[in-house]
């Protein structure tokens, strides 16, 4: 019988040839998965058999892998701001760059009373799961064009208890208006920003498997941060904020943005390797 190190280096060894980037770490992970255990406990078991199932499984997985299909995607769950979410192809996987707006929102929001908060294009829920979980008094409207996307989400919301904190909102900022939303303290959204031209030097991960609509919006990559600018401000009380992710670059011009539509005190935080990734603007 194959072993849990032998099946490993088997795996990593043939990630690599098909150009996996950090091959053996996808290869524990996928493992890890399959027997049911943290990455770090394999190592305690190097010399433990593998069974003919898990065997089967692994290389299936391994496969799959080979192909670039994320290993989120053949694992159905991803980690993100402490929290285990449920992911498939329909949503796309959330970042750890994400994680850098949720701590943003969070630090703005007010202690003292109820904040209502709008979450634009919702995707798996991440933001606004991360957000109920980590602020006692708030009450969150997600939305986003696809029901089987919605239901994802609602599956995260239901696992991590906060599902009746969060109302769930099939629509299109692009072709609706907000008129049947309340007030909002906070509008979010990481929305899709790569341009239909720099799509295609995305990674074959992205570009075979994620939603092409999460990830661009098939123009400049600015139409979203143009429509929820335009349609949020109104629908924004006094003092509220409008809080975007956006890609490299693209702070100068999603700035422009928010000031021709109103918005005052526009700040720009950079993530840990010095890019500009958030934007907010405040209603004044």
């Amino acid at each position: 019988m194959i072993t849990i190190l032998e099946s490993i280096n088997l795996s990593s060894k043939y990630l690599a040839q098909k150009g996996i980037e950090s091959s053996r770490t996808n290869a524990e992970l996928l493992l890890a998965d399959i027997i049911g255990c943290k990455r770090l406990d394999l190592y305690l078991s190097f010399d433990k058999p593998l069974g003919n199932q898990e065997i089967e499984k692994y290389r299936e997985f391994i496969r799959r892998r080979g192909n670039f299909e994320p290993l989120q995607y053949i694992t159905g769950k991803v980690e993100f701001y402490g929290l285990e979410l449920k992911v498939n192809s329909s949503v796309l996987i959330p970042r750890p760059e994400t994680e850098l707006l949720v701590e943003n929102i969070l630090n703005h929001l007010s202690k003292e009373k109820e904040s209502t908060i709008l979450d634009i294009g919702c995707g798996s829920g991440n933001i606004s799961v991360a957000l109920a979980v980590n602020y006692p008094s708030v009450k969150i409207y997600c939305t986003d064009i696809s029901e089987e996307v919605l239901k994802i989400s609602e599956e995260n919301a239901d696992k991590h208890s906060v599902i009746e904190k969060i109302n769930f909102n099939n629509h299109n900022i692009l072709t609706e208006d907000l008129n049947n939303f309340p007030q909002f303290d906070i509008v979010v959204s990481n929305p899709p920003y790569v341009s239909r031209d720099n799509f295609s030097s995305l990674q074959k991960e992205i570009q075979n498997y994620e939603p092409r609509s999460a990830v661009t919006d098939d123009s400049d990559g600015y139409t979203f941060f143009r429509e929820i600018s335009r349609k949020s401000f109104n629908k924004l009380k006094e003092g509220g904020k409008l809080f975007f992710e956006i890609a490299h670059g693209q702070s100068k011009e999603v700035k422009e943005i928010m000031k021709n539509n109103n918005f005052k005190n526009i700040t720009v935080i950079k993530d840990y390797q010095n890019i500009d990734r958030i934007i907010f603007g405040e209603v004044k």
